[in-house]
C-alpha cells in the first residue's frame, strides 16, 4: 500500500518536467511507466538473490541498509533542498507531521497485530 501511494507523486515528479520541456504526453507517461517498474524489478531481483540466505538476520540488516540510504538521502539532498526554497518553516511542520504520522502507524500497526 505505502509503495503505491509513494507512486503517485514519484509518477507526477516524472511526467510533468520531460511534459513541460517536451510537450509529449507518449514520452512523459513512457518515463513514469520505466521509473515504476522500478520497485518490482528491483523486489524480485532482490529475492532471488537473497532468498537462498534469507534469515532474520538478513531481513533486518538489508532493512537496516535500507533505512539508512534513505535517511541519508533525506538529510543530506532533500532537507537541504526544501529549506533553500521554503519561505518559512514548512520543512520543520512537514518532518514534525511525517513523524509523527510514522509514530501513529506503528502505533495502530502493534494494535492490528
Amino acid at each position: 500500500m505505502a509503495i503505491a501511494i509513494h507512486n503517485i507523486p514519484e509518477g507526477i515528479a516524472i511526467a510533468l518536467p520531460i511534459y513541460m520541456a517536451t510537450g509529449r504526453r507518449d514520452l512523459a507517461l513512457g518515463a513514469s511507466f520505466i521509473s515504476a517498474l522500478a520497485e518490482p524489478l528491483g523486489a524480485t531481483l532482490g529475492y532471488f538473490i537473497l532468498a537462498p540466505f534469507m534469515s532474520f538476520t538478513v531481513y533486518g540488516a538489508v532493512f537496516g541498509v535500507i533505512g539508512g540510504v534513505m535517511v541519508f538521502l533525506a538529510l543530506d539532498e532533500l532537507l537541504p533542498t526544501a529549506k533553500r526554497y521554503a519561505q518559512g518553516h514548512e520543512t520543520v511542520y512537514g518532518r514534525v507531521i511525517s513523524m509523527a504520522s510514522l509514530a501513529l502507524s506503528l502505533v495502530l500497526f502493534k494494535f492490528v497485530i
